[in-house]
């Protein structure tokens, strides 16, 4: 399944969609980017004066490129599923924020596969900034529903 196939079939749109690209995919692995615009809703007010990305979102992008894409890529090895129909849900977090990310900062996102039975996906997850420092590391998991 290509990039853009991948994440067409994501429950989210602008301004909620935070998924660029899906760099590299395998059943073990994913890694994908975000470069977060400057004109984002989320930046007025967080901080005055000095904008920063919300912990919150940042564990969003991570989850729908480490979570969301990887289960739907996992999922898409199965015959005659419908993606379209597939519903996803996060049943925890554990992240430890470790930078600031800013407005118009580009972010990369890899997620290693924990494990993947009975639909529950957890990963490990770390997302980086341009300079490749880390801004972002924890575990992610949630379920899948066809």
């Amino acid at each position: 399944m290509k990039s853009t196939q991948l994440i067409s079939k994501l429950p989210y749109q602008e301004p909620f969609l935070f998924v660029k690209s899906i760099d590299e995919v395998s059943d073990d692995s994913i890694k994908g980017n975000y470069t977060f615009k400057s004109s984002s809703w989320f930046y007025k007010g967080h901080f005055k004066n000095n904008p920063i990305t919300p912990g919150v979102i940042l564990t969003e992008c991570a989850a729908q490129i480490g979570l969301a894409s990887f289960g739907l890529y996992l999922l898409s090895q199965e015959e005659n599923l419908d993606l379209d129909q597939v519903k996803l849900a996060m049943t925890s977090t554990d992240v430890e924020f470790l930078k600031p990310v800013l407005p118009g900062e580009n972010v990369s996102v890899e997620a290693k596969k924990e494990y993947f039975r009975f639909n529950k996906l957890k990963v490990s997850v770390r997302m980086s900034n341009r300079s490749g420092d880390l801004v972002l590391s924890g575990e992610l998991a949630g379920v899948i529903l066809p």
